[in-house]
């Protein structure tokens, strides 16, 4: 397996408007078979960093790369090594739950029989095949974002930028998506998961990022981050509460 990061932020600093970034000189990597949380309260700056990554943002100053390569030296190639899934769902009205997957195949050339395999395969564990031929503007919120989901990962990109996924979830529905993600990172792919819910992804992440007013305030295991709030042996909520207790 590759050493060199799938994901590298390099003393990343941008917002919305020049003078003013909300990301402060941020730097970390995400490695080959990687589950990273990016972790952090609201307006910490967990969707502008999500933002900068998928290139919906160019930075003030540093640099993103994925696979090596930053989006201005190939978009294209930039574009097809990730997919995301946001916080909210985003679908067309009109499409059926098979016509997203479908469309989805055909943006990232999925080949047909991957297709039909790969498909059938989300259908089943998400439990969606009675919806498969449902318009999405008759889902419930629960199952438009199942369908952002399974879209992402029938793209099977090397890397995957997931946003808050369980909201409105259904507890099968978490399971079944936190036991994808890890058969997923078994194969190879990365993952930079944010997420407020610290006790679910505690046991399943790889390495944790705190973000905090828009820095980088702690990052590494969750013994290592631990040791950096000096709450070593405490679990990650309570660590994550030591480190941003006092600059509230």
């Amino acid at each position: 397996m590759s050493q060199q990061p799938i994901l590298q932020v390099d003393h990343l600093s941008g917002g919305y408007s020049l003078g003013k970034p909300v990301l402060h000189d941020i730097s970390f990597h995400v490695n080959p078979g990687e589950m990273i949380g990016l972790i952090g309260l609201n307006g910490a700056g967990k969707s502008t960093t999500m933002k900068h990554i998928l290139g919906l943002m160019l930075p003030q100053q540093g640099s993103v790369r994925v696979q090596g390569k930053t989006r201005e030296e190939g978009a294209e190639g930039y574009q097809s090594s990730l997919a995301f899934v946001p916080e909210s769902p985003l679908l067309y009205e009109e499409l059926t739950v098979r016509e997203h997957l479908e469309f989805t195949a055909r943006a990232y050339g999925v080949d047909p029989s991957d297709y039909e395999r790969r498909s059938e395969r989300l259908l089943d564990l998400f439990h969606m095949q009675n919806k498969a031929d449902s318009l999405s503007m008759h889902l419930s919120k629960g199952m438009k974002q199942k369908v952002m989901i399974m879209s992402a990962f029938l793209a099977h990109p090397p890397l995957y930028i997931i946003d808050e996924p369980f909201l409105g979830l259904d507890p099968l529905g978490i399971r079944s998506l936190l036991d994808f993600m890890l058969e997923t990172k078994r194969e190879g792919a990365s993952i930079l998961l944010s997420s407020h819910i610290l006790s679910t992804i505690e046991n399943y992440c790889d390495r944790f990022i705190v973000l905090h007013q828009g820095s980088v305030i702690a990052q590494g295991t969750l013994s290592e981050v631990a040791m950096q709030a000096g709450t070593d042996g405490s679990s990650l909520e309570e660590t994550f509460y030591a480190l941003v207790k006092n600059g509230v």
